[in-house]
């Protein structure tokens, strides 16, 4: 575990008062907690804030909506973004999940309010409620065209919507628990679902039918992603012969984040094991940065990196707490992540900081997505930030 300095949550607002503070502290592995004051001596005529530290810290680079700081006893340093802004009247209750659409114009969440919506990503105003799930509605997400949506919930449904109208012309059975995570292959001719009966289904949208069971796990499946497998990794052959309903599935890769504390890697069409890595605790998430590696994220917050051509030990564990990892988004030349302490962070290969999405004090962020130069973020507290990282 890396030192890692933490900043007051609303530091913005603390720091825009004429010598205002806001606290500072570097947690550094097995030795005490460093803790300093940030104090603000003004704000300049562009609106940057003028920042001073306490002897511990030191103040990098200063913008309007950011503050680089850095910890030279712990060899650490973090830029810190507050949010361009916050829409609070989308859901009522916690917003358990989020995306974006590929033109950056539409949101799409689900909460504990039992609704799910489509809302405009400029100012948060809602356009539509998509309603026909019983109970809450777990997951959701955009098809590639961004008209179509995918979701499912509590009530063991998956169901196809346009998010143009808000019907729903397609609604999958056959899982026989909550579902937990989908994915799209490719244009979304197929989907796929993760559920609590530990199950993951292949499913043809134009014909509304179950292609197959494409793993079953004994235990529930959190979390799902499909990506495009090296051409050096043996799929085996498939268990039957392939339908020309099964498009696009030749050389994916599925990843399935078990509750049982196992990552397994199945090929699409094959539906043959490739790998199955066992973690430190429940694994919750999981994604793809490229054809070899891979992402995923478990509840004790360890975030594990993987080589798919030898998946038998990590290229990196990355811990920066013990929360749980509840989503990882690739962004970049590196990855967003997001965890139960409200903290949610961006990691990039070619920085030798980290960036970190300010603004929830300790409600958990639950997904972050992202279009372009805007990242979006959902919470138990019920608000959506919006981080523009132009704004760093």
């Amino acid at each position: 575990m890396e030192a890692r300095i933490l900043l007051q949550s609303g530091w913005s607002e603390a720091l825009r008062k004429n010598e205002g503070e806001a606290w500072v502290a570097c947690k550094i592995p097995g030795k005490p907690t460093v803790y300093g004051t940030l104090t603000s001596q003004g704000v300049s005529h562009d609106g940057s804030l003028e920042i001073t530290a306490s002897e511990e810290f030191r103040v990098l680079g200063v913008s309007k909506r950011s503050v680089h700081i850095s910890c030279p006893c712990a060899n650490a340093a973090s830029k810190f973004l507050s949010p361009y802004t916050c829409f609070p009247g989308i859901h009522d209750n916690s917003i358990t999940c989020m995306d974006i659409s590929c033109g950056g114009g539409l949101g799409l969440s689900t909460s504990t309010d039992g609704t799910m919506k489509i809302w405009n990503c400029k100012n948060g105003e809602r356009r539509r409620e998509l309603t026909g799930h019983v109970y809450d509605v777990n997951c959701c997400r955009f098809f590639p065209s961004g008209m179509v949506v995918l979701s499912g919930g509590m009530d063991t449904l998956v169901k196809v919507w346009s998010a143009e109208n808000g019907s729903c012309p397609v609604t999958f059975k056959g899982h026989k628990a909550g579902i937990l995570d989908t994915a799209v292959v490719e244009r979304g001719r197929n989907v796929l679902s993760c559920s609590r009966d530990g199950t993951a289904r292949l499913w043809d949208c134009g014909k509304s039918v179950c292609l197959a069971v494409v793993a079953d796990c004994g235990a529930p499946i959190n979390g799902c992603s499909i990506g495009v497998a090296d051409n050096t990794i043996n799929q085996g052959s498939p268990e039957e012969p392939s339908s020309d309903r099964e498009v696009g599935t030749e050389d994916k890769l599925l990843l399935l984040a078990r509750e049982d504390k196992k990552l397994q890697a199945v090929g699409l069409q094959s539906r043959q094991p490739i790998f199955l890595f066992e973690g430190s605790d429940a694994f919750n998430c999981c994604t793809f940065l490229s054809s070899i590696y891979i992402l995923a994220g478990t509840h004790d917050g360890n975030i594990y990196k993987l080589d798919t051509r030898n998946a038998k030990t990590p290229v990196q564990t990355v811990h920066r707490s013990g929360a749980p990892v509840y989503s990882l988004m690739p962004y970049r030349e590196g990855f967003i992540v997001s965890q139960g302490d409200g903290s949610c962070y961006l990691i990039q290969q070619d920085l030798d900081h980290v960036i970190e999405l300010t603004g929830p004090e300790a409600d958990p962020v639950y997904k972050a997505a992202a279009w372009e130069k805007c990242i979006f973020t959902c919470c138990r507290d019920g608000l959506v930030r919006k981080y523009q990282l132009s704004d760093l």
